[in-house]
């Protein structure tokens, strides 16, 4: 008599093929609690640190807060530790770690960081916070079209083109004119006719939609560039000194402590940006056009069987992104610097649309990842100011490098519209 040997049961290979991915974030967030536990904690240094909360015009002033750089490092790092081993507890028992553990994770390792460059000195945080709002919303408004576009199943990668579009058309504008609000107009007018014509190839041509925002940023760079030397330079006095948006203080709320000169002692653009982040996210999940806009960029042959237009819809809705993003430019240049430089988008347009990735495709995401790209680019300019010893190359790298390992985290881990960058033709 043969008897066969029990087959023990094959593994499910869509558990096998999660597992590694379950840890991912853990594992991450772990090394970063350890690296702000170990450097900046164990190995810090002893020097004081002085966190300043208030500026010299302020009506209500506050008493800085002076506690030992190696300290501050620990407590950051001990809670960090915590929200780490949380990560894997719920790693564990494949659970999905919340956004919150990791927010907690990054702050604390910020809060470490902060403390260790500004050891032996002060710690600016109104500086840190204001410089944050100001360098974020150009980023916040190129990583909402970034959202529109995908959502309705366009990937808008010249999103780096029209935030440069926008910076230059507004100074010129501004400059010609005097009148700052109808640079504005213009400004998002430029954005807008760049979206339209990505669009325009995207829908009735199927052209790559990669490619085609590819080869709109490098016509729109070349374009500003000789704009720049052939026009604005020689004629800076009357075509490129547009000035900038004056600050506007909201009565009583811009008193608050430390509240105040950050959210409400701020340019016209920035208020916009505090209005368009909730309106987005409205018009998005809670209306009818926004429902769909969602079915374009996930099903659109569902939405075409019920009589939706899939390429009217999509046209349009790119072109509102565009909008939006050349609003962002006009930021660059009447709503800080005042003046156009050359490229001065620097990458900006390709950082928001890993914003995009990093906030899911959500408005409020979208916008909190900004935000930290921001805090990124101003901590590079405190560094600098602050005698920091970290070679100025490194710190010239940090907005980017900020970039790769937020990326790194969620890779792997959101899905955006099944249907971006995806042509719809209609059967």
């Amino acid at each position: 008599m043969t008897t066969t040997a029990p087959v023990a049961p094959a593994a499910a290979p869509h558990t096998a093929s999660l597992a590694p991915r379950a840890w991912r974030t853990p594992i991450l967030l772990g090394a970063l609690a350890l690296i702000t536990l170990v450097f900046f904690g164990l190995l810090g240094t002893d020097e004081s640190v002085s966190f300043t909360w208030s500026s010299r015009g302020d009506a209500v002033q506050l008493d800085p807060f002076v506690a030992s750089a190696r300290v501050m490092g620990l407590v950051a790092g001990v809670l960090a530790v915590a929200a780490a081993a949380f990560a894997f507890w719920l790693a564990a028992r494949r659970r999905k770690v919340p956004v919150w553990v990791t927010l907690i994770v990054g702050l604390a390792f910020l809060v470490a960081l902060v403390s260790w460059v500004g050891a032996g000195g002060s710690v600016p945080v109104i500086f840190l916070l204001t410089g944050t709002i100001a360098l974020s919303t150009p980023l916040v408004f190129g990583a909402i079209a970034g959202v529109i576009g995908e959502r309705v199943g366009i990937v808008n990668i010249a999103i780096e083109g029209q935030l440069l579009a926008g910076a230059c058309t507004a100074a010129m504008v501004a400059s010609a004119t005097g009148n700052q609000i109808l640079a504005l107009v213009a400004a998002m007018v430029s954005g807008a006719l760049i979206a339209m014509v990505l669009a325009w190839f995207a829908i009735s041509y199927l052209v790559d939609q990669v490619v085609v925002g590819v080869v709109l940023i490098g016509l729109v760079t070349a374009v500003t560039n000789f704009l720049y030397s052939a026009v604005l330079s020689p004629n800076s006095a009357t075509l490129n000194d547009p000035g900038t948006l004056p600050r506007i203080a909201i009565p009583l709320l811009s008193e608050i402590p430390v509240v105040g000169p950050v959210l409400f002692e701020q340019r016209l653009t920035t208020y916009i940006m505090f209005l368009l982040v909730p309106l987005a996210w409205f018009v998005l999940f809670r209306t009818t056009w926004g429902l769909r806009i969602r079915a374009l960029g996930e099903h659109p042959l569902a939405a075409d069987t019920v009589g939706i237009n899939v390429n009217r819809w999509r046209f349009w809705t790119v072109t509102v992104a565009g909008l939006v993003a050349g609003l962002g430019g006009a930021t660059l240049t009447i709503g800080s610097v005042g003046a156009f430089v050359r490229e001065m988008s620097a990458g900006q347009g390709f950082i928001a649309l890993a914003a995009v990735i990093l906030g899911r495709w959500n408005p409020w995401g979208a916008a909190i990842a900004a935000l930290l790209f921001g805090f990124a680019s101003n901590f590079r300019i405190w560094a600098g100011q602050a005698g920091s010893q970290v070679p100025t190359d490194i710190i010239e790298m940090v907005p980017y490098v900020v970039t790769i390992v937020a990326v790194a985290i969620v890779a792997g881990r959101v899905i955006g519209p099944r249907a971006a960058g995806k042509p719809y033709i209609k059967e």
